[in-house]
């Protein structure tokens, strides 16, 4: 392999998590407030708080117990929140400072199925799944109310519009309505109409008429003064919501004269509420013909006396969208309407035109890709056949709306405002995002026989597109030249496209499809261990890559090089030459499937991703991985990086997509600016000591965190005779935190035989001049303590023996001296 192109710049090193799209709602209750302006849901143990604004998770409420929440309830002033959990307490929030005002148990002897505050926000109804349904007053703290008799869970309680009345229903697994007097703490009616679980009670302004939807298919108008039905409305769906209309002619909606109307919503249809007796739905109210593709549920509006449905919205192009919630915030004119996928869709509740949309569980994230010429937006293909689009800077979303299966890949062109998708359907989708963020599908294909499992884009201009399948082919699919003018999508609807060239390529599923730089080469990877180089636009066979010993998951041509990258569930990575088809190197330290590689650095290096959910930045030089990033708990399916080579992107199948941002010039240069700080500190440290100024070199060294350095002034203090008296007032005139870290200095220091006399110095400065109770309060005293107590033993008896042999010595020495010899007697002169 070549040598990296000059002017590559410096090797990565780091990548940090910048952004994260986590799941906010995982099915349950959804609430607005009454402005609009703040959306509550349910997310497994926590009530997560959404700025509608933003689409922001501002707080994420969770009960001491961590147990999963059950219900919850927002009372009509916006002021309480109330939640349920799994251990049966109940927990009243001030969600707005984020703080649990009250706990105490629910006293049911199951959880708490439904909860609903009354319109004066004193009162708190629960139904339990032991059958039974409380009141509280939420502002004296106690229970008012048990009513028993309703047999099954109870999963609907509504207290009615006037106060004065002081009326709740309730419904539970028997089907029937239960209507309770909390005056005469009495069961006054069983309402006995519907003959499947009741799913919505709305009442009009006026509080005389009550509506109730069920699964059984009907509609049913009470007379709440006799508990009575007065009407049986058949809808013929699964009705989840059933809402009166205002009794205000809107020709829009099919409301041509006066009486009562309703909207149904079920299981093939959008939610929809409104206020009887409100203003009604204006000038305004109108289907529109241009209505988002994402609006593709069916909504049906009934007149009561007849029984005739006067309007049904048309269906769109997508697959079929239940609806399991809805809820409207009044004074805001918002409405909200809850897909089966866990997608959260806003409405004008006047004009009801799609203002946004949410994507609160994304399931297994298969694919990612960014989108527009600077990288400004998102695609994410989820395990559903939607795609969602979110703008990076304001987490902005929208669902998208084109396959009638899971969509299984991405891919961008060039230029990042066309992009393609495949999906388990057999089709492929090419799509448009204009200046304004909106996408839109422009054109479709099929052809293939099996799931279409990736897709590639050519790189140097927007002509083609290529698909590998489960049929073991591939397809290479022209880009008609209408899509590529500037205007919208063509008119009559998305484009068909025809394959040009269809080849029989592996003998297993092809797993990857890439397109080389000079969109002259294609590279296949399959189930059946080979990677194929083929030439375009024939797909003629150039050769074949054996070497891996599982199936591969990705192959990637190099920017710069004539080199393939091939990934595999054998957990190597490998890099070949196109000339010779040989294998250049392998790269191993996946301890799983590899799904994804991409190069990086121009070339120089790689990123890749495994089924473990790790992520390996690698050199390709010197084969080495120079990070492991651990963020997702779950195989990583998608990755891609920015254009700018300075962020990438990731989805995994723990929901999660993750933004990474490149920090390696970042830590370099706070690694470069901190070597700098702590060299002008050393030269500082060693100014004070020469110029005999200890205390302050003294904290200066402490704050430098470094024993060693602090060691070398202690002894610097100790050597000068006449500084060695001012140890004890240096040492003491320290703030505490600084003793506390030369305490802490000082156990290390007494490990050692040769700097223990400074260690036991100081100790003894402490223990002389602090007070016991002072010295306890350190923090980390205790285990100091313990640390220091079995080497001073050990010293202490070392220096013990020393003295000892030394008295010794003494001893023998002194015992051993011999007596004085006597003179010589002198010799005269003359004797010679």
């Amino acid at each position: 392999m070549g040598e990296p192109v000059a002017g590559v710049g410096r090797f990565k090193a780091n990548y940090a998590v910048e952004r994260k799209i986590e799941p906010f709602y995982k099915g349950g209750k959804v609430q607005l407030d009454q402005t609009g302006q703040h959306l509550f849901c349910i997310c497994g143990t926590k009530v997560n708080i959404l700025d509608v604004a933003s689409g922001a998770v501002l707080r994420s409420l969770e009960q001491e117990d961590q147990e999963d929440i059950t219900a919850f309830d927002l009372s009509p002033d916006n002021e309480v929140l109330v939640t349920a959990s799994r251990a049966l307490l109940l927990a009243q929030w001030a969600w707005r400072e984020g703080n649990i005002t009250r706990l105490w148990k629910a006293i049911h002897t199951a959880p708490v199925a439904t909860m609903a505050f009354d319109p004066t926000s004193t009162l708190l109804a629960t139904g339990g799944c032991d059958g039974a349904v409380r009141v509280w007053d939420v502002v004296r703290h106690y229970g008012t109310h048990h009513f028993r008799g309703s047999p099954g869970v109870v999963h609907l309680v509504a207290f009615h519009p006037d106060p004065a009345r002081l009326l709740l229903f309730s419904s539970a697994a028997d089907a029937t309505i239960r209507a309770w007097s909390l005056q005469d703490q009495s069961c006054l009616a069983v309402m006995t109409a519907h003959y499947s679980a009741v799913t919505s009670l709305t009442f009009s302004t006026d509080g005389h008429t009550m509506l109730s939807s069920g699964r059984d298919k009907i509609c049913v108008v009470w007379d709440v003064q006799s508990h009575q039905a007065t009407r049986t409305v058949p809808v013929f769906e699964s009705v989840e919501a059933a809402v009166l209309l205002p009794e205000e002619p809107a020709p829009g909606l099919g409301v041509k004269s006066e009486g009562l109307h309703f909207l149904t919503a079920g299981d093939q249809g959008v939610c929809v509420q409104a206020r009887v007796g409100s203003r009604g739905w204006g000038r305004s109210g109108h289907w529109s013909a241009s209505s988002p593709r994402s609006l593709t549920g069916l909504l049906r509006v009934w007149e009561a006396a007849s029984g005739q449905c006067v309007c049904t919205q048309r269906r769109l192009p997508g697959p079929r969208q239940e609806l399991t919630h809805c809820a409207l915030a009044h004074r805001a004119g918002l409405l909200l309407a809850v897909t089966a996928d866990h997608n959260l869709l806003l409405y004008n509740a006047c004009s009801l035109r799609l203002q946004k949309q949410f994507a609160g569980y994304s399931e297994e994230v298969l694919d990612v890709r960014f989108l527009g010429p600077k990288d400004s937006h998102i695609v994410v293909a989820s395990n559903s056949p939607s795609l969602k689009v979110f703008e990076l800077q304001t987490t902005a979303c929208q669902i998208l709306h084109g396959h009638t299966d899971i969509v299984l890949a991405l891919d961008v062109f060039r230029k990042g405002w066309l992009f393609a998708s495949c999906a388990k359907d057999q089709s492929i989708c090419i799509w448009r995002m204009n200046k304004a963020g909106k996408v839109a599908c422009v054109a479709q294909g099929s052809g293939h026989t099996r799931s279409v499992g990736t897709i590639c884009c050519s790189r140097l201009k927007e002509t083609f597109l290529v698909t590998g399948s489960q049929d073991c082919t591939v397809k290479v699919w022209p880009v008609p030249e209408a899509l590529l003018s500037k205007g919208a999508a063509p008119d009559g609807g998305p484009v068909l496209l025809q394959a040009q060239a269809t080849q029989r390529c592996h003998d297993k599923d092809i797993n990857s499809v890439a397109v080389a730089p000079n969109d002259k080469l294609l590279a296949t990877g399959s189930q059946d261990r080979t990677a194929k180089l083929w030439a375009l636009p024939q797909c003629q066979l150039l050769g074949v890559f054996s070497g891996h010993r599982r199936g591969l998951w990705c192959v990637q041509f190099s920017p710069t090089d004539q080199v393939l990258a091939t990934a595999s569930a054998d957990g190597t990575i490998k890099l070949w030459a196109l000339q010779d088809f040989s294998c250049l190197k392998t790269f191993e330290g996946h301890d799983a499937s590899v799904l994804k590689v991409a190069f990086v650095s121009r070339g120089t290096q790689l990123l890749s991703s495994g089924s473990d959910g790790l992520m390996k930045l690698w050199t390709i030089k010197n084969n080495e991985c120079v990070k492991t990033l651990d963020a997702h708990e779950d195989k990583v399916w998608g990755l891609h990086c920015s254009r700018l080579d300075d962020r990438a992107l990731t989805g995994a199948g723990d929901s999660c997509v993750i933004l990474w941002k490149d920090v390696t010039e970042v830590e370099q240069a706070e690694e470069q600016a901190k070597r700098e700080e702590e060299v002008v500190k050393q030269q500082e440290l060693d100014n004070l000591l020469h110029e005999k100024r200890y205390l302050r070199a003294l904290g200066l060294a402490i704050s430098l965190d470094r024993p060693h350095t602090v060691l070398t002034v202690i002894q610097a203090i100790r050597r000068d005779p006449e500084a060695c008296e001012k140890l004890g007032a240096t040492v003491l005139r320290l703030r505490r935190d600084q003793k506390e870290a030369l305490l802490r200095f000082c156990v290390t220091w007494n490990t050692n035989s040769r700097h223990c006399h400074d260690a036991q110095d100081v100790l003894g400065l402490l223990l002389r001049h602090e007070a016991p109770e002072e010295l306890l309060a350190y923090r980390g005293m205790q285990a100091s303590l313990e640390a220091l107590l079995p080497y001073t033993e050990r010293h202490f008896q070392r220096l013990s023996r020393t003295l000892q042999a030394a008295t010794f010595l003494d001893f023998l020495w002194h015992n051993m001296k011999l007596p004085t010899l006597p003179a010589a007697p002198s010799v005269a002169p003359s004797a010679l």
